[in-house]
């Protein structure tokens, strides 16, 4: 029985690795327990309002790094557990038999975990004495990834809200209604700058796809509610009659299709046409994607 306690805390530690693995290190992968608990804080606190969903994004990186940390911990403590209390020595007035040895085995690799270190015991198995640096050092690493995710998700925001900006700055100026008063190389160069960036944020919600549910409390931050107006820019710059304008046009269009259909996919947004996908998005985002709709 014991040894299967011990098999059955190395799979579950493997298992908060692979998770990590998968969510950080992984170019486009997702680690799916850690996935399904993203999506369950975004659906549940979005429910709250607008101070719950501008909570869902930081709130759900908080309860994956806590799920990591849970699975280290009891993966750990499950491999400790035969050896409580005998693999141990405690410090005089310390009585082992007054603690339940669940209980034993999860607060000491708690404190492992965080490299906290012991006051009140000493490993003296050989074997617990071996793994104790393994899981310490696993702590260290879940620390730094956890920094290194947020360091991640922050740069993919600013630069989906800059796009948002750049494109609600663009629609209060009437851009698209002035296309063919505005030199072609002038607005060529703007509708490839949008190209860019929509290829950018494409790469990015691969790379980091939690940045997704990070709400934008100023609809000018919103991308979801911007869209449309990139929509708008590409129909305008398409029925020009000058062709490097119709080629950004086109360009444009190719890069919007490009990422509704990654939205559809990846994020089930509904719809069969780009302008119905990004009409999903806007609404998962609580914001009308055009005229109220």
């Amino acid at each position: 029985m014991l040894w299967l306690l011990s098999i059955l805390g190395v799979l579950v530690v493997l298992l908060g690795l692979v998770e990590v693995f998968h969510t950080l290190l992984h170019p486009s992968g997702r680690g799916r327990l850690s996935r399904l608990c993203v999506v369950g804080v975004w659906r549940t606190v979005r429910r709250l309002g607008d101070k719950g969903a501008s909570m869902a994004g930081p709130l759900a990186m908080v309860s994956v790094i806590f799920f990591w940390a849970a699975l280290q911990a009891v993966g750990w403590a499950l491999l400790i557990y035969p050896h409580i209390p005998q693999g141990f020595s405690y410090s005089p007035g310390v009585d082992p038999s007054r603690y339940n040895d669940s209980a034993e085995a999860l607060y000491i690799s708690a404190v492992t975990l965080t490299t906290l270190g012991y006051g009140d015991v000493v490993a003296v198995d050989p074997v617990i004495r071996l793994l104790s640096p393994l899981e310490a050092l696993t702590g260290f690493a879940l620390l730094t990834a956890a920094v290194s995710w947020s360091m991640q998700i922050y740069p993919a925001l600013a630069r989906r809200r800059a796009l948002a900006i750049r494109l609600s700055l663009l629609q209060n100026s009437g851009y698209a209604s002035k296309l063919d008063q505005l030199d072609a190389a002038a607005v060529t160069n703007t509708l490839e700058a949008i190209v860019a960036d929509l290829v950018e944020i494409r790469v990015d919600l691969t790379q980091t796809s939690e940045s997704y549910y990070f709400w934008e409390a100023n609809k000018d931050l919103s991308l979801p509610a911007s869209l449309s107006y990139a929509v708008d820019l590409a129909d305008q710059a398409g029925q020009s009659s000058r062709p490097a304008v119709k080629m950004a046009a086109a360009l444009l269009h190719d890069a919007l299709d490009s990422l509704a259909a990654f939205l559809s996919d990846e994020f089930k947004n509904d719809g069969g046409s780009t302008e119905e996908i990004f009409q999903s998005y806007a609404k998962d985002h609580r914001y009308p994607y055009r005229n109220g709709t």
